[in-house]
């Protein structure tokens, strides 16, 4: 049986054609080896996962991977099917030096923007690892931290590390959000984990956001309908999300 033609890349769209692109690179080592060079001997991985959700916090994940231990199968958590990623995160979290991640809410990044909110997760990411690295391979961005660091464009497609902390990330954070789905079973947090979907899209017009949708988001924003408040908000309560979260798990 014949093989399906691709489109060419002019008649896709741009999500498409960055997939395509990404399935392409190849995930090495070759990052740590020139840090390893350069006299650097715990080297994290860092990297963020959420950042264009609708709902929810952004995760960041470290992972200082042990350099005597090959972890096959690594790559930019993006193309990996769920099964694949929560086997691989088991491994990463077995025989790895240190690992750690770090969530930022929706209402801090209403308040200082998801720019800043990915920045922030990934530093308490990085503070969080222990032993303390001395070299950053970080996705795309640079933190503002006294620390030698190199950013690097399609990390987590392209630096096992980065991947590495991708892929913690990524099912850290696919867990609190489907602790939250039975919470608001109309969004189907379970299928979309928050993500723009023209569902998601749709009962948002309908029901309006709920008190974890980002407000700052144009799609929420322009749903049309008021922000859905919770009992303790009316109460003028202050409630962690990340202790919300947990109270869900245990009740689930």
């Amino acid at each position: 049986m014949p093989r399906p033609k691709l489109k060419p890349d002019s008649e896709i769209s741009p999500s498409t054609a960055k997939m395509r692109l990404l399935r392409k690179l190849r995930c090495t080592t070759r990052f740590e080896k020139e840090a390893w060079t350069e006299g650097a001997r715990l080297i994290a991985g860092v990297d963020e996962v959420g950042r264009g959700s609708l709902f929810g916090p952004v995760v960041a994940g470290a992972v200082i991977l042990d350099p005597d231990y090959r972890i096959r199968g690594l790559r930019d958590s993006k193309l990996l099917k769920k099964a694949e990623r929560d086997k691989l995160a088991e491994r990463i979290k077995q025989h790895c030096i240190a690992w750690s991640v770090a969530a930022v809410d929706s209402a801090r990044i209403d308040q200082i923007n998801i720019y800043h909110a990915s920045k922030m997760a990934m530093a308490e990411a990085v503070e969080k690892l222990s032993p303390a690295p001395d070299f950053l391979l970080i996705d795309a961005m640079k933190l503002d931290r006294e620390i030698r660091q190199r950013s690097l464009i399609h990390g987590d497609a392209l630096c096992a590390s980065i991947a590495a902390a991708s892929i913690i990330a990524k099912v850290h954070r696919d867990e609190m959000i489907d602790a939250w789905d039975p919470v608001y079973p109309v969004y189907g947090l379970k299928t979309n984990k928050g993500y723009y979907t023209q569902k998601h899209l749709r009962t948002l017009r309908e029901h309006g956001p709920s008190p974890l949708h980002r407000m700052s988001f144009a799609p929420v924003w322009n749903s049309g309908n008021a922000q859905q408040v919770l009992e303790f908000m009316e109460e003028g309560d202050v409630l962690d999300a990340a202790a919300v979260v947990e109270s869900v798990e245990v009740d689930t």
